[in-house]
Formats: C-alpha cells, sequence, structure tokens
C-alpha cells in the first residue's frame, strides 16, 4: 500500500510542479493561446499566478512531509486541497465545453482521493 501511495504522490506532485511552474512564470497570453488555457482570459494575472503558487505549494505537501517525517498529516491534508482545486478545474472546464480536461481532472481527482483516503484511512503515510 505504502508504495502505491508513494507512486500517486509522486505522479500528482509531477503534475502539480509542471502546472504551477507554467501558472507561474509563463506569461498569461501565453498560457491563453496554449491548448486547455483559454481559461486563463477570462481571469486576471493575479489568479493565474496564485494558483501556479498553490500548485507548487501542492507539490510540495504530497511529497516533503512524508519524505521528511516532519508533520506527515500534512500530505493527505494536501491531498484533501487538491481534490478540492480539481472539482473548480472540472467545473471551469466543463463550462467551456472541455470535455477531455474534465476527465484529465477527473483523472488527478481520483489520485487525490486514493492519497486522502489511504492516509486518513487505512493508516499513516510511513516512508
Amino acid at each position: 500500500m505504502n508504495l502505491a501511495l508513494w507512486i500517486a504522490a509522486g505522479l500528482l506532485a509531477a503534475v502539480a510542479l509542471t502546472g504551477g511552474i507554467t501558472k507561474t512564470f509563463v506569461p498569461k497570453a501565453k498560457l491563453a493561446a496554449a491548448h486547455g488555457g483559454g481559461w486563463t482570459g477570462d481571469v486576471g494575472v493575479a489568479f493565474v499566478k496564485s494558483l501556479g503558487v498553490l500548485e507548487l505549494l501542492a507539490a510540495a505537501g504530497l511529497i516533503l512531509p512524508a519524505a521528511l517525517d516532519i508533520a506527515p498529516v500534512l500530505m493527505p491534508v494536501t491531498a484533501v486541497c487538491w481534490i478540492l482545486l480539481m472539482v473548480g478545474a472540472m467545473i471551469t472546464h466543463g463550462r467551456r465545453g472541455e470535455s477531455r480536461l474534465v476527465v484529465l481532472n477527473l483523472v488527478y481527482l481520483a489520485l487525490a482521493t486514493f492519497i486522502a483516503w489511504g492516509c486518513f484511512g487505512t493508516g499513516s503515510f510511513t516512508g
């Protein structure tokens, strides 16, 4: 079970890191022109950058607490926060008619749910 949780956390952290770097450092106009980034045209730069920073924090929160054995409860808490973020992403992409991105966000939501369930439900996550 721990191996599966580590794999899920690693995959989700990689997704969060990639998205966070992109939203934080790529100009909004370039994001809006990219596939799946059209939603950025409807919101302010500060909102996009804030989401990017949150995703960077999520990447750290999915790995570091368990890996360093410092406040490991933060790892499943981060997974629950990711679930909420994915619900918002699914609503946003759904309203825009981007069904493939809704499905992709559903996969990320499922990974985060597995992590939260595995850490909160069956016992603590240990390295």
